[in-house]
């Protein structure tokens, strides 16, 4: 029995290129909390050097930060799930109430792809056989129902992402202030340069170019902060 695999670079299966979104997504989560956290734990910090206010600050971004991260992923996804679930409905019903014209049609969508017309019959018959809402489903609205978006599971991991990512410069703070805005700066423009590379690796580009231009946005965000937060200290005013 002869087996094969996909080559590099070949289009991946709509399962595995899902969960590669859901990575990414969780990346570029992390990636968000690093530098929201970061931005205000220096701009604290160039300000004074008394901890207290700094993780007072620290806690406040990453806890405000993951729930509005997770709220904004729960209502998006929660919309894009009631959508096709819509959409669903609306399918089966129509399958139920005019299957001539339902079987019409996706002979029209296979044909439209480059079938023959006999050959898109058949494959349009043999798969309303084995399961008429699935093939609509897939071959004309691109939805699996078998994997609809989880509104819940998109806000946990969109919580942990950012979670996990701002909690590497509140660390950092805990330095002693000789070192803490250095280490700081290095620990998160060096955690910055691994997610923008995972990110590009999930992403099948590139690894360089994606991976500077994050660490530089990290790095003016950082710069700018702590260049505001030095001078609200000198003049007083923080």
């Amino acid at each position: 029995m002869i087996t094969t695999r996909p080559h590099t670079g070949e289009p991946r299966t709509a399962g595995i290129a899902g969960r590669l979104n859901w990575l990414r997504a969780g990346v570029l989560g992390a990636n968000d909390g690093i530098v929201s956290v970061a931005a205000i734990v220096v701009g604290v910090a160039g300000a004074t050097n008394d901890l207290a206010p700094i993780l007072t600050a620290g806690t406040a971004a990453l806890v405000g930060g993951a729930i509005s991260m997770t709220l904004g992923e729960y209502v998006s996804v929660s919309s894009q799930s009631d959508s096709e679930k819509t959409l669903i409905a609306t399918e089966r019903r129509e399958l139920s109430e005019m299957p001539a014209q339902e079987l019409e049609e996706l002979t029209g969508l296979y044909q439209a792809k480059g079938i023959s017309p006999e050959t898109a019959r058949k494959v349009a018959e043999e798969l309303t056989a084995h399961d008429a809402l699935g093939a609509h489903l897939s071959a004309e609205l691109n939805i699996d129902g078998q994997d609809l978006v989880s509104p819940w599971r998109a806000a946990l991991a969109s919580a942990v992402a950012f979670t996990s990512g701002g909690i590497i410069p509140f660390v950092a703070m805990l330095l002693p202030p000789g070192v803490r805005i250095p280490a700081t700066f290095i620990v998160v423009l060096l955690a910055l340069a691994v997610t923008g590379a995972l990110g590009a690796r999930l992403g099948g580009s590139p690894v360089l170019r994606p991976t500077i231009r994050v660490v530089v946005g990290g790095a003016v965000a950082l710069g700018a902060t702590f260049l505001i937060g030095t001078l609200l200290g000198t003049t007083g005013i923080a």
